[in-house]
């Protein structure tokens, strides 16, 4: 016997988004604390810095 399932259901990103969304919004938790960060090491930072700058949003 086999653990696990062996089905696997493919969804776009957009799709995955909008149902994380979705169900942030049913639960009523729309605003999760962010990772305090204190343990990133330096390329980690300057990628969120780069991903900023260009306005995006991680």
């Amino acid at each position: 016997m086999t653990m696990g399932s062996k089905t696997s259901r493919r969804i776009t990103l957009e799709a995955l988004g909008a149902d994380i969304e979705r169900r942030r919004t049913e639960s009523g938790v729309t605003d999760l604390p962010r990772n305090s960060g204190e343990r990133r090491t330096e390329s980690k930072r300057a990628l969120l810095a780069a991903i900023d700058t260009i306005g995006g949003k991680w």
